[in-house]
């Protein structure tokens, strides 16, 4: 079976509704699109030194996507973010750190991205292996009450020490810590560059407020303008959960009429309902698509395999860059976490699934 037809077997009745889709309310034209020189088209009239640029260019140019202007990444930040007992009871051979890197190296990821501990417990044996990426804050979950906030690990000279190419770092946009985290992520991006590594940001939003008739925390418009908040502190790629709504903004008014700007245009002329204009109007907040946009796997659940092919043809075709998925592939056997690693990038492997 041709990885085609797999995909449209996985994809099951959704496949006319995503294939077919090819009336994008942003044209494709408008967007810099995925492509193999993507360093040089994206970034060398950019203020990124050469060292940011070999770093990227050395995580663009590895495993099964190599040199396609997409990225497959293995994230496994959770033994804190949701706590290891929860995130490796169900495969605890992931206590381990070795074994995530394992599992991305054997899973022909871009890059592998985790914890300082993690990273440099085996990066003597592995970071010329494949590029590291340390997450360098957290929200942990032992505080009680429990908190949201992200707060900083490590230092940027331990992560260049230990030979990473880039680092990671969330920032909880709509929240009470959120501008002192765009403060410290801010600068911490920068020293980041001035030390020769790229830089990725998680783009979250979180406020019990953004929960209304619907979950707001994945409407386009919010999470589309925190992409543009990301891309304003000089992230290199966008890491987005994909939108599965919209009018967030028009949610909020309703009981705060003072929130936000919008102009009714975002509604009628950037996007539609449909999931690719959802997420192609998240592209064009990150200077249309010139930073990149990988949207995150979500959690584990019955149809990992089937979920990750839809979020993946979404993305792709909705002009993003990949997946960065971690608890579909490390909740599971490796030969398996790998297999379904692969099976996400063929998906950015098959030409016949287009960019809409």
């Amino acid at each position: 079976m041709s990885h085609y037809s797999e995909i449209q077997k996985l994809l099951g009745n959704d496949a006319e509704k995503l294939l077919g889709f090819n009336n994008p309310k942003i044209k494709k034209e408008q967007i810099h699109q995925p492509r193999a020189d993507w360093v040089d088209h994206a970034f060398s009239a950019s203020d990124r030194n050469n060292r940011v640029l070999s770093n990227l260019q050395r995580i663009y140019g590895s495993g099964r996507l190599a040199n396609t202007g997409y990225v497959s990444i293995l994230p496994v930040d959770q033994g804190i973010e949701h706590s290891a007992g929860a995130s490796f009871a169900k495969n605890p051979i992931y206590f381990d750190g070795e074994n995530i890197v394992k599992l991305a190296i054997e899973g022909g990821c871009n890059a592998v991205c985790s914890t300082f501990g993690v990273l440099s417990s085996v990066s003597r044996r592995y970071a010329h292996k494949i590029p590291f990426m340390v997450k360098i804050n957290h929200n942990q979950l032992l505080t009680y009450p429990n908190v949201g906030d992200q707060v900083m690990y490590g230092t940027l000279k331990q992560a260049a020490d230990m030979g990473c190419a880039a680092v990671g770092a969330t920032i909880y946009f709509g929240s009470a810590e959120t501008n002192r985290q765009i403060i410290e992520v801010s600068q911490a991006f920068q020293a980041a560059h001035e030390l020769g590594m790229a830089t990725v940001l998680w783009c979250y939003t979180r406020n019990n407020a953004f929960k209304k008739d619907k979950d707001y925390h994945v409407s386009a418009d919010l999470t589309g303008q925190a992409n543009h908040l990301g891309v304003t502190i000089c992230a290199d790629i966008i890491k987005q959960k994909l939108p599965e709504n919209n009018g967030g903004y028009l949610a909020i008014q309703q009981t705060e009429s003072s929130y936000g700007k919008i102009d009714k245009r975002m509604y009628t002329d950037l996007a539609s309902d449909h999931p690719i204009d959802l997420t192609r109007y998240q592209v064009a907040n990150c200077y249309m698509g010139r930073i990149g946009l990988i949207n995150s796997g979500g959690p584990s659940g019955d149809n990992d395999f089937a979920e990750a092919v839809k979020t993946a043809v979404i993305n792709k075709r909705a002009g993003g860059q990949g997946l960065i998925s971690g608890r579909k592939a490390f909740q599971r056997p490796i030969a398996e976490g790998a297999k379904l690693l692969h099976t996400i990038q063929d998906v950015y492997l098959t030409k016949e699934v287009t960019i809409a």
